[in-house]
């Protein structure tokens, strides 16, 4: 017979082991259109965001994460979830918010040079090619007419409600 109170996990079961990342990846658009990414150390250009800390929600961490990585600040109910993407890699499951504002405020700047090299704006059609995969495939749900820069191995779940294309 079981002693343990109704509901109790298995101790095996009360901390599994880590076998996966959760984070988001924050499309910053400016008033023109534009998208932010920031230039990192090995070349390649990425999104804002990171990890979502123990019971954050996407919206608080892309606003969080963005704050700490540009200085620029938008209120995390200005951040609208596109779609959850998985992913693998090195081993571990890679679940990764699509978000994107149109709400920033301030100037970005490189608050984290151990990470990042210097932002910059990119329109569209300029995006650069050498993309941080996560990144990329954020960017894939943002524009999917343009869709060609995320890993073929990265599924991806939309989120139901409201788009920037269903607002106008």
């Amino acid at each position: 017979m079981d002693s343990r109170e109704p509901g109790a996990e298995r101790p095996e079961r009360a901390r599994p082991a880590p076998h996966s990342l959760t984070g988001v990846g924050l499309a910053v658009l400016d008033p023109t259109g534009r998208v932010l990414l920031g230039l990192g150390h090995d070349g390649r250009w990425e999104l804002p965001g990171g990890k979502v800390d123990t019971g954050e929600d996407f919206e608080t961490a892309a606003a969080r994460e963005l704050a700490e990585e540009t200085g620029l600040t938008v209120p995390a109910t200005a951040v609208r979830i596109l779609a959850v993407l998985v992913d693998g890699f090195n081993g571990l499951t890679r679940v990764t918010a699509a978000a994107v504002t149109e709400r920033a405020t301030g100037t970005p700047r490189v608050t984290e040079p151990d990470k990042i090299v210097h932002w910059h704006w990119f329109a569209r059609e300029a995006l650069p090619s050498a993309l941080f995969p996560p990144s990329a495939s954020v960017l894939d749900r943002l524009w999917p007419e343009t869709a060609r820069r995320g890993a073929t191995a990265v599924r991806h779940y939309r989120v139901l409600g409201d788009t920037p294309a269903q607002r106008g």
